[in-house]
């Protein structure tokens, strides 16, 4: 018996990660290529995903002729420390970041192979937006206006989603020639047209402007998890002694401290999550200090470079404290991963997977609202 041809659209992922747009995108898509260059994270792929599809490696050494041809999405979640401007509006001459120059350049292959993606996704940073005036973002678009595509940008929230504050710039670019009917509007209007965005869009030159799409978008109609119902009942982190509690209560200032002594007379567990920072003090040295909030929303993960990039969980009743670092397992669900992902079984590498990734539930959101829309439309057309 002769197997039905596979005609689900395929992606292919650079700065993959741990697979977190591949969750997004689900069954419906087929993963073409993925690639990146740390070992711990393609190991945690693998388990995950199986080693089809995968190079491991510098996107550097890699020729457009290993991605297959007809590939219908290149999404790129870039390191966003390694991404800066050097030179003024110069394209993609003026961008040092390696990262994002491989990534067009594979583009431009594709496209001179006569395969160039419909769709393309770029992730940043909301920073990208005013970084250095925000001539590194006119770079990237002007790059990609340049390799044939028309460009939006969106700043989504992972808050959105989950119970976690996200904000990520998202790029989605379409290739000129395919029509955007009714996907595109005359005017900023949708939840994630933020002040920022509409800021930097009114900055972009005439040739840029002209490539600008508005891209119609709506609320997310998906329903968030509470953070409590998140909390892992077997974690696999330990709790803080009482004198590592007392030391982290000795380091919060005053507007932290009231929202403990809030907590503590509210009759039941609340439960708080908390971050090291550097602050100045009354004299302008800079001192570290704990900063909790009860809100029910996690501060934005990020990969644990030091202690104090870690989040830790403080549960609040009456006069018990009690508090430990974020499990693997909670990570996970804060960026909106199945339970049957598998995380890798060291601490540090699991929040390094999760920090270093994208909020699953916005790419399953950006599939449903602009993806699927512009390739179901295309598809009519093909066959009108």
């Amino acid at each position: 018996m002769v197997s039905a041809p596979d005609i689900s659209p395929k992606f292919a992922e650079f700065f993959c990660g741990g697979g977190m747009v591949r969750a997004g995108l689900g069954s419906g898509w087929t993963c073409a290529f993925a690639n990146d260059i740390d070992a711990m994270k393609c190991a945690v792929y693998r388990d995950n995903y199986g080693a089809k599809a995968l190079v491991e490696g510098d996107i550097a050494q890699l020729a457009g002729a290993v991605i297959p041809s007809a590939v219908d999405l290149y999404w790129a979640s870039s390191p966003c420390q390694d991404f800066s401007l050097a030179g003024k509006g110069r394209g993609l001459s003026g961008v040092r970041s390696g990262v994002f120059n491989e990534w067009a350049r594979l583009i431009g292959e594709a496209a001179k192979a006569g395969h160039a993606p419909r769709i393309i996704a770029f992730e940043n940073v909301t920073g990208l937006m005013t970084r250095s005036g925000g001539r590194d973002l006119r770079a990237v678009l002007k790059t990609l206006v340049d390799l044939g595509y028309r460009v939006g940008a969106l700043e989504i929230d992972a808050v959105h989603f989950v119970p976690q504050s996200r904000p990520r710039l998202f790029i989605i670019g379409v290739r000129q020639d395919i029509p955007l009917d009714g996907l595109a509007m005359p005017h900023a209007a949708g939840p994630f047209y933020t002040e920022k965005v509409q800021g930097f869009a009114a900055t972009l030159p005439t040739e840029l402007r002209a490539h600008w799409v508005w891209w119609q978008h709506a609320v997310p109609d998906a329903k968030r998890r509470t953070l409590r119902s998140m909390v892992d009942d077997t974690p696999n982190t330990d709790w803080l002694s009482d004198p590592e509690v007392s030391k982290l209560l000795s380091l919060m200032s005053e507007p932290s401290r009231t929202r403990v002594s809030k907590a503590r007379k509210s009759g039941k567990t609340e439960i708080g999550l908390l971050y090291k920072r550097g602050r100045p003090d009354e004299s302008g040295l800079n001192r570290q200090r704990a900063e909790i909030r009860f809100d029910g929303i996690a501060g934005c993960l990020r990969t644990p470079a030091g202690g104090s990039s870690r989040q830790t969980i403080m549960f609040v009743k009456g006069n018990e404290t009690r508090a430990r670092l974020l499990s693997s397992r909670e990570v996970a669900r804060l960026m909106g991963l199945p339970a049957k992902y598998r995380m890798p079984e060291r601490y540090n590498q699991a929040y390094k997977v999760a920090g270093d990734g994208v909020a699953v539930p916005i790419v399953s959101y950006l599939d449903r609202t602009l993806f699927q829309p512009i390739l179901q439309a295309e598809r009519a057309r093909a066959v009108a």
